[in-house]
């Protein structure tokens, strides 16, 4: 959708242009808004198609849920880290989805989310506070899964949940 298009361009060219500087991106509320809408949207989309097969081979998806109270003791380095590895296997299980499924409205959903987590992935390799890069041997805790609309969820929860808070821990540093 146009719509659509035009946000992950706008997120896209946010990424590419605050590579040095993120804050501009986590300073403006509202855009986190609009990706949150994006994820309702597009499970939304998605419980709409017609057909929506089993996996046939199961893929893997992060727990995202998560204490509020546990998440504030944590550093922003941490908190990072451990968005990094949700994305990681949520990224992963989209590729692995979008295997799998033939049909037209489904495949096009997953490309979707496969994108919109991929820049969130590398917007957060972004922010780093300690040397040297993020390395992937981090093991979340996960599940399998077999329902396409798990992964939707899982995305969105993702966004609404430890990635909000993130960007909002990170506008307290950057946007003074």
């Amino acid at each position: 959708s146009p719509p659509g298009l035009l946000l992950l361009t706008s997120f896209l060219l946010h990424v590419k242009e605050d590579r040095a500087n993120p804050a501009r991106l986590v300073c403006d509320n509202r855009l986190m808004q609009k990706y949150i809408g994006e994820t309702k949207d597009m499970e939304k989309r998605v419980g709409q198609c017609q057909t929506l097969p089993t996996l046939s081979c199961p893929v893997m998806l992060p727990l995202v849920d998560f204490s509020l109270q546990q998440w504030k003791s944590k550093s922003n380095e941490t908190k990072r880290r451990e968005i990094l590895c949700d994305l990681s296997l949520l990224v992963g299980a989209a590729a692995g989805a979008q295997g799998q499924v033939t049909e037209e409205c489904a495949a096009r959903q997953l490309s979707q989310l496969y994108r919109h987590a991929n820049s969130f992935f590398l917007l957060l390799q972004t922010f780093s506070w300690e040397a040297g890069h993020w390395e992937s041997s981090c093991s979340p805790h996960s599940m399998e899964q077999t329902h396409i609309t798990s992964i939707f969820l899982t995305y969105r929860q993702l966004v609404q949940g430890k990635l909000r808070f993130f960007f909002h821990d990170m506008a307290k540093v950057l946007c003074k």
